[in-house]
C-alpha cells in the first residue's frame, strides 16, 4: 500500500489590505501600526495626525488604553460630535488588550464610524489580540497596515538613516552618513534626533567635517577611529586614538566591540569571491561593508585574523571585570592586531 502523500506546509495567508511605509502613512477608518520599532510607529502615527489635521484644523484627538479599557469608551470618542469635527483615536497597547476592549475592537471592525480614524498600536511582543489583527487583515474595517519591523543589523541602520536625508531632500555624503550610524550604532532614537538635527541645522550639504564637528566626541566614533588605524596595521597612530578615546571618556567596552565587529565582518568576508551585491545580499550587508572588509583585509591572512579575534575576545572579557587593567588589555590588542603578531614577538 502506498504511503500517504506529505501534506505542504500551509503558507501564511496574504494580508487582503494595503500596506504603507512608516514614511508615509495616510488614513483610513482602521489603521494598523504594528511591530516593535517605536520610533518608526511613532512617526507614522504622528503622520496620520498631521495628515487629517491638514485637512481639517479642528480634528479631534482622543487615546485609549487597551490594556486599562473602560467598556463604551471607543464608541463614545469615535461617535460624530454636534459640529461633525473628523476624529482621530489613538490606542496603545493593544498586545496586552483587555477581553472588554477587543470585544468592543472587533464588533467595531463590522460598523466604523463616518469621519473617525482609529489607529492601533500593536508591538508584536505578544499573540494577544491576535483575532483582532486577523480581522482587520481580513479586510474587516476598511483597514490599512504600517508595519515597523526591528531595526537591527547595521544595513538596517544605514538604510533608516539614508531615508531621513532622502525625505528631506537632503545630500549627505556617503562617508559622513557611514560615521553618523556608526555614532549611534545602538540607539536608533538617537540616530533618528542626529539626522533631524543635522537636517534642521545645516544649510547645505552635510559633509564629513560637520559630522565630527557635532558628533566626533561620540563614543562609538572614537572607538571606530581605533578599529580602524588598528586594522590597518598603523601601530602608533592606532595607540595615540586609543589614548585619546580614553582621555575623552570613553568606556573600554565600547571600545572593543567596535573592534570586535570590524573583525567579525572581516571573517565574513575573508576568503569569498562572491560578487560584492551578491555577498551582501547573503550576508544581510550594505555593499560598502563588503568593499570595506576587503580592503580591511589586505595584508591579512587567516592565522592573523584568527589571532586578532581571539585577543578581541580576550580583552572583552578582561574590560568586563576579568582584569584590573583594562587600559593594559586595550593596548594589549591593539597591539596584537596593529603588528600582526603575538603580543611581545
Amino acid at each position: 500500500m502506498a504511503s500517504p502523500a506529505r501534506r505542504a506546509p500551509a503558507k501564511a495567508a496574504r494580508s487582503a489590505i494595503p500596506q504603507l511605509s512608516w514614511r508615509a502613512p495616510q488614513p483610513a477608518p482602521i489603521v494598523l501600526v504594528s511591530g516593535p520599532e517605536e520610533v518608526c510607529a511613532e512617526r507614522a502615527i504622528a503622520g496620520v495626525r498631521d495628515y487629517l489635521r491638514a485637512e481639517d484644523p479642528a480634528l479631534e484627538v482622543s487615546d485609549i488604553r487597551a490594556d486599562d479599557y473602560a467598556a463604551g469608551t471607543l464608541l463614545g470618542v469615535t461617535s460624530p460630535s454636534l459640529f461633525g469635527e473628523a476624529r482621530l483615536v489613538r490606542v496603545s497597547g493593544v498586545e496586552k488588550c483587555s477581553d472588554t476592549f477587543l470585544a468592543e475592537a472587533l464588533s467595531y471592525l463590522s460598523v466604523p464610524q463616518d469621519g473617525a480614524t482609529v489607529v492601533l498600536r500593536h508591538t508584536g511582543a505578544s499573540v494577544r489580540g491576535k483575532k483582532l489583527l486577523d480581522a482587520i487583515r481580513a479586510g474587516e474595517g476598511s483597514g490599512v497596515e504600517i508595519a515597523c519591523p526591528a531595526v537591527k543589523r547595521d544595513s538596517d541602520r544605514f538604510d533608516f538613516a539614508a531615508g531621513e536625508f532622502q525625505a528631506a531632500k537632503k545630500r549627505i555624503a556617503p562617508t559622513a552618513l557611514r560615521a553618523l550610524v556608526s555614532a549611534f550604532a545602538d540607539d536608533l532614537t538617537e540616530l533618528a534626533a542626529a539626522c533631524q538635527q543635522l537636517i534642521a541645522d545645516v544649510p547645505g550639504d552635510i559633509t564629513d567635517q560637520i559630522v565630527e564637528r557635532y558628533y566626533g566626541g561620540r563614543v562609538e566614533t572614537s572607538a571606530f577611529t581605533v578599529a580602524d588605524t588598528a586594522i590597518a596595521g598603523r601601530y602608533g597612530e592606532a595607540l595615540i586614538a586609543l589614548r585619546h578615546a580614553l582621555a575623552s571618556g570613553a568606556d573600554p567596552v565600547p571600545l572593543v566591540a567596535a573592534v570586535a565587529m570590524k573583525l567579525r565582518t572581516m571573517a565574513r568576508v575573508a576568503g569569498n569571491r562572491e560578487p560584492s551585491a551578491a555577498l551582501a545580499a547573503r550576508l544581510g550587508m550594505k555593499d560598502w561593508q563588503v568593499d570595506r572588509a576587503r580592503r580591511d583585509l589586505m595584508g591579512w591572512n587567516e592565522e592573523s585574523l584568527g589571532r586578532a579575534i581571539q585577543a578581541t575576545a580576550r580583552a572583552d572579557a578582561e574590560v568586563k571585570g576579568g582584569s584590573r587593567d583594562a587600559v593594559f588589555a586595550l593596548e594589549r590588542m591593539i597591539t596584537v592586531i596593529a603588528t600582526r603578531a603575538p603580543y611581545g614577538a
